[in-house]
């Protein structure tokens, strides 16, 4: 196996582990490891106040511009606020880590079960609407900015970035995307025995090597129409396998 594709191969492993696994976190759940109950884990369920939209957003910015290794302080200083009201939104730098990655990820625009009877065309447009909104999110320049923090502290033990990635990006999508598994199911158009199943089977589809391509450094943003093409042609081969 070449070590282009030993390092696809392991991303699908390490997230296919997480989602079968029985202690997989819960979507809820904050990686940072903060109880349910406080400031930054309350904050991951509810949208954020604009307020708090900018802080995440000179998080983003820091990411771009230095890494993650900036400090709670400049965070403070680039979105003109103080450190109490930091660690009383977020709780501590692994919160504010935490809650910039849901931000970040409640971008990808999730589909609506429709109201009436779900249809293979309805069922089709939802997958590929959220296929084309995930590569827009996963190909711009503050994801690939959070995803190569992560990967560059990953089993380093200097950082958590990583895992709250991980469990605040495509595990959390899995269980987002539950809902219209199941739904499809219900209406005889899937077939499959687990929704994690169906689950890495349409994210190998949609983001085949895209996001390793960025994160390598490949130039050249895809724009829309070839992000529609690819989100359709991932449905169209999702439904193939699985109708």
């Amino acid at each position: 196996m070449t070590p282009y594709r030993t390092v696809r191969y392991m991303r699908f492993m390490n997230i296919s582990a997480v989602l079968s696994s029985p202690s997989a976190p819960d979507d809820r759940a904050l990686a940072s490891g903060v109880d349910a109950g406080s400031p930054a884990a309350v904050a991951g369920d509810e949208e954020y106040s604009p307020r708090q939209r900018e802080v995440l957003d000179a998080v983003l910015r820091l990411l771009v511009e230095e890494g993650d290794g900036f400090s709670v302080a400049a965070v403070a200083r680039a979105a003109s606020c103080s450190k109490e009201t930091l660690y009383k939104w977020f709780g501590d730098r692994d919160g504010l880590l935490t809650a910039t990655v849901r931000w970040q990820a409640s971008k990808v625009r999730m589909p609506k079960l429709p109201s009436e009877g779900l249809t293979r065309e309805s069922l089709s447009e939802a997958l590929s609407s959220f296929a084309a909104s995930w590569l827009t999110v996963i190909s711009g320049e503050l994801s690939i900015a959070l995803n190569r923090a992560a990967v560059s502290h990953a089993g380093s033990n200097r950082s958590r970035l990583g895992e709250i990635v991980l469990t605040n990006g495509p595990v959390a999508m899995a269980r987002r995307l539950e809902p219209l598994f199941l739904a499809g199911r219900s209406a005889g158009l899937l077939t499959f025995d687990e929704a994690s199943e169906a689950f890495r089977a349409f994210f190998g589809l949609v983001i085949a090597d895209t996001q390793i391509r960025v994160l390598l450094g490949e130039t050249g943003r895809l724009d829309d129409s070839e992000i529609s093409a690819r989100a359709k042609a991932a449905t169209d081969r999702f439904l193939t396998l699985f109708g």
